[in-house]
């Protein structure tokens, strides 16, 4: 199965919620803390070209924080992208 990282901060109410999603579609995560260590936010920073968290990938592929997780999911397409990875 392909691996799935999401980039957090303690603080953060969308990576609550992105992570009880995943967990909802039986999907484990590897979850790295960007809100506490700047080398972690610098390198999600890297991979994403975004600030924000979350920052959610499946294997190297890029999804995006939790708005476009939910889109992914509300399109039918979330499946196809985490096989794809």
């Amino acid at each position: 199965m392909t691996q799935v990282t999401i980039y957090t901060s303690p603080i953060c109410g969308y990576c609550t919620m992105a992570k009880r999603l995943l967990a909802g579609k039986g999907v484990a995560v590897t979850e790295i803390d960007a809100g506490s260590d700047p080398q972690a936010l610098q390198e999600m920073m890297t991979r994403s070209g975004r600030r924000t968290v979350p920052q959610i990938f499946f294997g190297a592929r890029h999804i995006g924080g939790y708005d476009d997780l939910v889109k992914l999911d509300r399109a039918g397409d979330f499946d196809a992208a985490l096989a794809a990875g």
